[in-house]
């Protein structure tokens, strides 16, 4: 339905009463979209293989959003079906769904073989496409959804050391434009976002090298290292109504990285 600019209002940015599934949403910036779900009222349901120290729970439940962990292996066969059950016999339906969780293993190229490949593919896309062919089923009746895959850098360019990563990163770029096709008439947005350098534990090492710093920062307009809370704010417009009219979009938060 569309809205005339008098009816504009903040309201859009809203997800009270939404119900949202974020894939590795306990750590890493998968904690930063839960936690940034939940302070916009949706009630969230972690699906990961890693569980926290109760942490996230605690936050989300004091800000008022339920919080629901179940500790599986989203590339096991038939546990995206479960997880997707599961958060229709809890909440009743899935609103949102962010596909972050992921993995990084990294060689040069020789010793970079099948034993990193497979992980990589069946968790980092394989995963995605299967949460988001299960959240249709869902999605489709009820004739609205959201659902956000989590690229990269590496889904627009090449890299070293991970040619797994760039080739499932590069894939969800697609999956993302191949649902948006799909689904778009069923009044589902499928949309990406492609973080860009960001300064988390993972990327410790090159902010502490001098070289690998200096490297980076030359490289990013703004000047500095992103936080994960910078992805925050992206999260919440792909997944509010505010985003109705955006659909099969990769929206880079780096710094303008992109551009350079």
């Amino acid at each position: 339905m569309q809205m005339e600019i008098t009816e504009f209002s903040m309201d859009l940015f809203s997800l009270a009463g939404k119900t949202a599934i974020v894939t590795g949403g306990n750590t890493g910036i998968g904690r930063a979209f839960s936690l940034a779900l939940a302070r916009s009222g949706a009630n969230i349901l972690v699906p990961s293989l890693i569980d926290d120290d109760g942490t996230t729970q605690k936050i989300i439940e004091e800000i008022g959003s339920c919080y629901v962990f179940m500790e599986v292996d989203l590339t096991e066969e038939g546990v995206p079906q479960q997880v997707v059950e599961h958060c229709v016999d809890v909440f009743g339906t899935v609103d949102v769904l962010v596909n972050c969780a992921g993995m990084h293993l990294s060689a040069d190229v020789l010793p970079f073989d099948r034993s990193k490949w497979d992980p990589m593919i069946q968790l980092n896309l394989t995963a995605a496409f299967d949460m988001s062919h299960e959240a249709a089923k869902v999605m489709i009746p009820q004739k609205s959804g959201k659902i956000i895959n989590i690229c990269s850098l590496a889904s627009f360019l090449g890299g070293q050391q991970s040619p797994a990563n760039a080739a499932a990163k590069h894939g969800l770029v697609g999956l993302t434009k191949a649902y948006c096709d799909e689904l778009a008439m069923y009044g589902i947005q499928v949309n990406g976002i492609a973080p860009g350098y960001l300064a988390t534990d993972m990327t410790k090492s090159d902010q502490e090298n001098t070289a690998a710093n200096q490297s980076v920062l030359a490289h990013v307009p703004a000047g500095y290292w992103g936080e994960e809370a910078d992805l925050m704010g992206a999260v919440v417009y792909l997944a509010s109504p505010a985003s109705n009219f955006v659909n099969g979009h990769i929206l880079s938060v780096d710094g303008g990285y992109l551009v350079r």
